[in-house]
């Protein structure tokens, strides 16, 4: 590996299909987030008694505020996946952006959407 400049054909469609399938995953709970910001769910307190209804405003407040809070870190972390296939495409995928050196497989495998090596992200701290 380390006269390696990039991965091959072979070995970066193993990782298109990795990212691929976290993708999938990502944009079905960031869907999940979205609707029970909006309650698209439908599982919410319109059908009930007003007393209960007051009751639960403050918790769903603090819970429509946390969902937000995931919904944007899922849409944060889709668009790094996105990324990730961009490189891919241009087979740059797996190369450090700091050393130019290949990532390591299992990093990659455990961060797909890496762009640093692990040196290089201990020495960025």
């Amino acid at each position: 590996m380390a006269n390696k400049k990039r991965y091959s054909d072979s070995e970066l469609e193993e990782f298109k299909l990795l990212i691929l399938d976290k993708l999938e995953k990502a944009k079905e709970d960031y869907e999940m987030y979205k609707n029970s910001i909006t309650h698209g769910d439908g599982n919410d307190t319109q059908d009930t008694s007003p007393t209960f209804k007051v009751l639960e405003e403050g918790a769903a407040t603090l819970s429509k505020e946390e969902a937000g809070k995931l919904a944007q870190r899922q849409l944060k972390f889709i668009q790094h996946l996105q990324a990730a296939l961009i490189r891919i495409e241009n087979k740059t995928y797996g190369i450090c952006r700091e050393t130019g050196k290949l990532i390591s497989k299992e990093r990659l495998r455990a961060v797909p959407h890496a762009t640093l090596s692990i040196d290089a992200k201990k020495n960025q701290k």
